[in-house]
C-alpha cells in the first residue's frame, strides 16, 4: 500500500514524467543528430612486440621446451619434426633442461639401457616439477606400463599433433593419441614430410623414407611400436629432397627400420627411389644409405652397385648380420643365412671397390653355444669390418626371445669383450695414409678440436677448424689413422667447393617455413632477441598471429558501432515509441 504522505496516487510508473520531461519522440529526434565517434586505432601498435606473459603462465605457446631424444635417426628425425612445429607455434626450444617448462621426452625400446635412461628421466622430471610429455618407441610399445601412468603420450605416427598435446598437458590435462595414419584403410608411414622442423644440424637432412619393416624377428621391440612397412610415396621423398637442399643442405640421410623393404607396399622399391633423388642432388652434395637387411637386397645388388658408385652418393651400406650362426639366426626368424650375407658383402665389394660395410652383432642371444660365438668370431676376423656395432643380447618385455633360456649374464657379458678384443686388434685405415681425398665437412668434433668431414666412402676426417671449411667440399692430404678416423690436411691453395644451392638455415632455425614468411619474421623488431632463431622466428610469429587477431577484433567492433548508428539514424520513430 502506498504511504499516507503520498498526496497523489499514480496509476501507472509514467505518471512520473512531468511535463517538462522529454517525450521519447523528442529523444529519438535529439539522438537523429548524435552519432557515435568511431575510434581509430593505430594498426601499428598491434605489430609491436608485446610483453610477454610470466613463464609460469598457463597460456599456451610461451612456455620452453626441453627436448630429449635417443635411438636411432628414424627417431631424430621425429625428435626435429616436433621441435620445428613447436617452435613454429611459439614455444621456446632450450637446451637447458633446468630452465625449461616442459620436457618432451622421445624414447628408444632396441635395448634396456636406453628405457633406463628414459624412465630415469621421467622421475627426474617429476621430481622437479616439470610437466612431461613422452614420445618414441617405448610408450607406443607399452603405453600400460605403471610408470607412464597418468602421462600425456604422442605416438610415432602422430607427431604431427604434438603441439595439441603439450598444449593440454600444459593445461593440466593427459593426453594420449596413439593411432596409426591410414588412407582408405591403407596404413601410411605417418605424418606429412613437409613439417616445420628443426635440424640438429642444419646441413644435415634425415629423411624417413619408410616405417616399419616386414620383419618379425624374435628380439625386437621396435617392431610392436613401428609395426609393419609402409612407405612414403616418391614423389613427396622428392620434394623433401628438394626443399632441403633450397635451405642449404649439403647431405642427406635415407633413414627407417629397413630401407631395403622400401616400396614394397606401394607396387615399388629402393633403387627405383635412389635414381630418383641422384637426379636432385645437386654437385658436391652428398647422399648416405641407411641400413637395409640381407634378404631385401639380395634381388637389387646390380642397380645398387650402380648407385653406390654414383660420385653423389656415398659407397657406405649398413647391413646387420647379428650373428654368424645358421642356428641363431634361425632363433631369430632373420630370414636369411650366413652365405646371403657373404654374397651381399663379397659382391658390393668387388663391384665397389673401397665401400665401407658397417655392421651389427648380438652377443649372448638365447641358445647361442660357444662354437656359435666362435663361428661369428671368425666371420669379424674375415672381414674385419672397419664400422662395428657390438651389442649383448638384452631380453625386451613382449618379445618371444625374452621368453626363451637366457644365456648367464656373465657368459654374454664375457662373449662382449672377447669380441670387442677382435674387433680392436687390426686398424682399418692405416693403407689410406698418404692418399688425397675429397671431404665433405659438416660437424664439429667432440673435444671441439676440429671439423669432421667425410670421404667418399662415409670414413671420418678430421680436419682444421677454418670457419671456411663448414659446409664445403674440400681436398686434404691423409696424414695420420686411428680405430675410427682418419686426419687430413687441406691441400695449399685448394679449391673450396660450396655444394648447397642457398645459404644454410641458422642452428636452431624452423625448416619448412617459406621465404616470403621468413622476411616478415626477420624484419620483427623482436629479430635480435637472445633467444635461438627459431624461437626468435617461431614466438614472433605465435604473437603476431594473436596481435593481427586483436587488430581484426577491434576492427570489427568500430565496424560494428559505426552499422549501429546507421540503424538508429533511419529507424523509424513509430518503431522506437512503440
Amino acid at each position: 500500500m502506498p504511504s499516507e504522505s503520498c498526496d497523489v496516487l499514480l496509476d501507472d510508473i509514467e505518471d512520473i514524467i512531468s511535463q517538462e520531461d522529454s517525450k521519447p519522440q523528442d529523444r529519438q529526434f535529439s539522438r537523429k543528430h548524435v552519432f557515435p565517434k568511431v575510434r581509430r586505432r593505430n594498426t601499428q601498435k598491434y605489430l609491436q612486440e608485446e610483453p610477454r606473459p610470466p613463464s609460469d603462465s598457463t597460456i599456451p605457446g610461451i612456455q620452453k621446451i626441453w627436448i630429449r631424444t635417443w635411438g636411432c635417426s628414424h627417431n631424430n628425425s621425429d625428435g626435429e619434426y616436433m621441435a620445428g612445429q613447436l617452435a613454429a607455434y611459439g614455444y621456446k626450444i632450450t637446451e637447458n633442461a633446468s630452465d625449461a617448462d616442459l620436457w618432451l621426452l622421445n624414447s628408444c625400446t632396441v635395448k634396456n639401457p636406453a628405457e633406463d635412461h628414459f624412465r630415469n628421466s621421467i622421475k627426474k622430471a617429476q621430481e622437479e616439477n616439470k610437466k612431461v610429455v613422452l614420445a618414441g618407441c617405448v610408450p607406443q610399445a607399452q603405453p600400460r606400463q605403471d610408470y607412464l601412468k597418468g602421462l600425456s603420450i604422442i605416438g610415432v605416427q602422430q607427431i604431427d599433433r604434438v603441439v595439441e598435446v603439450v598444449e593440454e598437458t600444459i593445461k593440466g590435462h593427459s593426453v594420449r593419441l596413439l593411432g596409426q595414419k591410414k588412407d582408405n584403410g591403407k596404413r601410411l608411414g605417418g605424418a606429412r614430410l613437409d613439417l616445420p622442423k628443426i635440424r640438429k644440424n642444419p646441413l644435415i637432412e634425415i629423411i624417413s623414407i619408410n616405417t616399419g619393416c616386414l620383419n618379425a624377428c624374435t628380439y625386437c621391440k621396435t617392431k610392436h611400436a613401428r609395426g609393419n612397412l609402409a612407405s612414403y610415396p616418391i614423389d613427396e621423398l622428392v620434394q623433401r629432397a628438394k626443399q632441403s637442399f633450397q635451405e642449404g643442405v649439403c647431405e642427406i640421410w635415407l633413414t627407417s627400420e629397413d630401407t631395403g623393404a622400401y616400396g614394397r607396399d606401394i607396387g615399388t622399391d629402393l633403387p627405383t627411389l635412389l635414381w630418383k633423388l641422384v637426379e636432385e642432388i645437386p654437385e658436391g652434395a652428398m647422399l648416405r644409405l641407411g641400413m637395409t637387411n640381407p634378404p631385401y637386397i639380395l634381388e637389387h645388388l646390380e642397380e645398387m652397385a650402380k648407385i653406390l658408385n654414383h660420385p653423389r652418393v656415398y659407397a657406405f651400406l649398413h647391413i646387420p648380420v647379428q650373428s654368424a650362426s645358421d642356428s641363431v639366426l634361425m632363433d631369430m626368424k632373420r630370414e636369411y643365412c650366413v652365405a646371403d650375407f657373404k654374397r651381399v658383402v663379397d659382391f658390393l665389394k668387388e663391384k665397389v671397390p673401397g665401400i665401407t660395410i658397417a655392421t651389427d652383432i648380438i652377443c649372448g642371444f638365447p641358445g647361442e653355444t660357444d662354437q656359435d660365438f666362435q663361428e661369428t668370431v671368425k666371420l669379424v676376423e674375415e672381414y674385419k669390418f672397419p664400422s662395428l656395432f657390438i651389442n649383448q643380447f638384452y631380453p625386451r618385455p613382449g618379445t618371444p626371445a625374452a621368453k626363451a633360456e637366457q644365456v648367464p649374464a656373465h657368459v654374454k657379458k664375457q662373449r662382449t669383450k672377447d669380441l670387442s678384443r677382435v674387433f680392436h686388434s687390426y686398424n682399418p685405415y692405416d693403407h689410406k695414409i698418404g692418399e688425397r681425398q675429397q671431404v665433405l665437412v659438416t660437424e664439429e668434433s667432440f673435444d671441439s678440436k676440429f671439423y669432421v668431414a667425410h670421404n667418399r666412402f662415409y670414413e671420418q676426417v678430421l680436419v682444421p677448424k677454418n670457419p671456411a671449411f663448414m659446409g664445403k667440399m674440400v681436398e686434404v692430404d691423409i696424414y695420420e689413422s686411428g680405430k675410427h678416423f682418419l686426419k687430413g690436411q687441406p691441400v695449399s691453395e685448394t679449391r673450396v667447393y660450396t655444394p648447397s644451392i642457398s645459404k644454410p638455415l641458422a642452428k636452431g632455425e624452423v625448416s619448412g617455413l617459406t621465404k616470403e614468411f621468413r622476411n616478415r619474421l626477420g624484419n620483427h623488431p623482436n629479430g635480435t632477441s637472445d633467444t635461438c632463431p627459431a624461437t626468435q622466428h617461431g614466438s614472433v610469429y605465435s604473437r603476431m598471429v594473436l596481435q593481427m587477431s586483436q587488430y581484426d577484433c577491434a576492427l570489427k567492433v568500430a565496424a560494428g558501432l559505426a552499422l549501429l548508428a546507421l540503424l538508429l539514424h533511419f529507424w523509424p520513430e513509430s518503431m522506437l515509441t512503440m
